[in-house]
């Protein structure tokens, strides 16, 4: 339940793929630089002053060279406190609810009249409900998130909000709403947590994790493992231990250890990417926040997908890349976690490429300048709708 044991797990099984004793993949480790020199030049036509921000979810409410955030944030007298809940309660929702999208699915902005599908898609269409008080309970205050409302979303709103029909589905609606009733259900029951200063809300986080700052500095994986304790009920029945859902955690035959974690490869990659996007809403709020690279890499298509399109990560059996695959299978947690270990691995190269140290150049900043967007457009190249090199079947609640 640490981004600490993601990290150890994910090497451990980069350890046996080095050795070529992995079940699913080979590795072809020279294959990297190349990566790396992808990865960098991808960055610097994106950043060319290479003052890359960090991966997260506020970088797709930027649209059209807009911050929709910020515009909407700044025409409310809110003072930071309040404005930090507001953006918790956002960036929570909006992130549970990105769990990939699928190729036929797409939104339509009012707004600008553009047509966005994916992530980006996703984004603009939560950014707008939210703004138009979908999830709030108080029609004279939209911009939040409540409980009650959570609990009891109806699949009519959602499906509304997404703009999803027959001719326009999204994959894993089902998984995702059920997923958001479930975090309405969590937060509800838990006010001590999640209504320290409101009504329960998923932005009552903030509170305590502003309370528990030391001189106003958070460490990165602490947030990580803040939403673990807390957030772990709203996943579905996958593993637990002890009694407690593990949420992203998988079991991997070539896992071994001598205690009762024998077996699993935790990744939590919704956790992580909702850390990450935690990240700027507490400094905002003035908070420092460090050990940004204590979290790691994500474990998801467009970062594992870049590894497999450029030649890393090469299939034994060439008939997998046809077939599609549950997620919690061992080639799919395999191929998640070595993509956590070879971000790290790529870490270096990228840095040396951009001549820039640890201090500017964290593994957030790799992934946004970067690792996803070079998986992405690998990916537009070598297959119609730019599809990911592996079909991975997925209830909306994991990619």
């Amino acid at each position: 339940m640490t981004s600490e044991a993601v990290r150890t797990r994910a090497h451990a099984l980069l350890a046996l793929g080095i050795k070529n004793e992995l079940l699913h993949f080979r590795l072809d480790l020279e294959r990297l630089e190349a990566v790396a020199d992808l990865v960098a030049d991808t960055t610097r036509t994106a950043y060319p002053t290479l003052d890359v921000p960090l991966h997260s979810r506020w970088r797709h409410f930027e649209f059209q060279g807009v911050d929709r955030w910020a515009v909407l944030a700044g025409a409310r007298a809110w003072n930071r406190d309040e404005a930090a809940r507001a953006a918790f309660d956002l960036a929570v929702v909006s992130v549970l609810l990105d769990a990939g999208a699928g190729t036929c699915w797409t939104y339509r902005d009012r707004r600008s009249g553009a047509t966005i599908g994916r992530s980006e898609g996703l984004a603009l269409a939560t950014l707008t409900m939210f703004e138009e008080g979908a999830f709030s309970a108080d029609p004279n205050d939209p911009l939040r998130v409540d409980a009650a409302v959570l609990r009891d979303l109806s699949a009519e709103k959602l499906t509304h909000g997404l703009q999803i029909d027959e001719a326009n589905p999204l994959v894993g609606l089902e998984g995702r709403l059920d997923q958001l009733r479930r975090l309405g259900r969590v937060v509800a029951e838990h006010p001590e947590i999640f209504g320290q200063n409101d009504r329960p809300r998923p932005g009552g986080l903030y509170d305590g994790l502003a309370r528990g700052s030391e001189r106003q500095t958070i460490r990165a994986p602490t947030i990580l493992s803040e939403l673990l304790l807390h957030l772990t009920p709203i996943w579905p029945a996958r593993e637990r231990l002890a009694g407690i859902a593990l949420g992203d955690c998988w079991r991997h035959p070539l896992m071994r250890t001598k205690d009762a974690t024998d077996g699993l490869v935790p990744l939590h990659k919704l956790m992580q990417w909702l850390t990450y996007s935690l990240i700027e809403p507490l400094q905002w709020a003035g908070h420092v926040v460090t050990e940004i690279d204590g979290l790691t890499g994500l474990a998801e298509y467009r970062n594992g997908g870049l590894f497999v399109d450029a030649g890393v990560l090469i299939l034994r059996d060439t008939r997998d890349a046809m077939a599609q695959h549950d997620v919690g299978s061992p080639l799919v947690v395999e191929w998640r976690a070595l993509t956590v270990a070879l971000l790290d691995e790529l870490l270096g190269k990228v840095r040396r490429r951009l001549d820039l140290d640890a201090a500017s150049f964290p593994l957030a900043r790799l992934l946004q300048g970067g690792t996803w967007a070079a998986g992405r457009s690998l990916a537009g190249k070598l297959r119609p709708g730019g599809a990911p090199p592996i079909r991975v079947v997925s209830d909306g609640s994991v990619f």
